[in-house]
């Protein structure tokens, strides 16, 4: 005779893998600004004010209380990019981060610092 395991209770949606993307974005598929992989993400916001956010939005928000890319974001957070877009996006809108845009280095003749490349290709490796 087998035994039966009793059911797992269920696990919060944010370290489900089963959740789809849809469902942490509101089913929007892409982000109310362009937001370049690239771009910095550091957050603005006073810990208090993350009460009442979505987990996902919290976990970004902590996760970029020291700067991090978009890329870096998505495979940290194991989130697809353009969930990552998202969901920084809408953080952006609420003031809970500040974006930075890359933008080329004019003494460099316009082309993006070799540090944030360096660190746009460690976050892409880890996808």
């Amino acid at each position: 005779m087998h035994q039966r395991r009793a059911p797992e209770p269920d696990r919060p949606a944010a370290h489900n893998p089963l959740v789809r993307p849809y469902a942490m974005t509101g089913g929007r598929t892409r982000p109310r600004y362009q937001l370049a992989i690239e771009a910095l993400v550091s957050t603005t916001a006073d810990p208090a004010r993350l009460q009442g956010q979505l987990p996902e939005h919290q976990r970004i928000c902590r996760l970029c209380i020291e700067i991090k890319s978009v890329a870096e974001i998505s495979a940290l957070l194991s989130i697809p990019l353009g969930v990552a877009r998202i969901l920084v996006a809408d953080l952006a809108e609420a003031g809970l981060v500040a974006i930075h845009q890359p933008g080329g280095d004019e003494a460099a003749g316009g082309q993006p610092d070799v540090t944030l490349l360096e660190r746009v290709l460690s976050g892409l490796r880890k996808l």
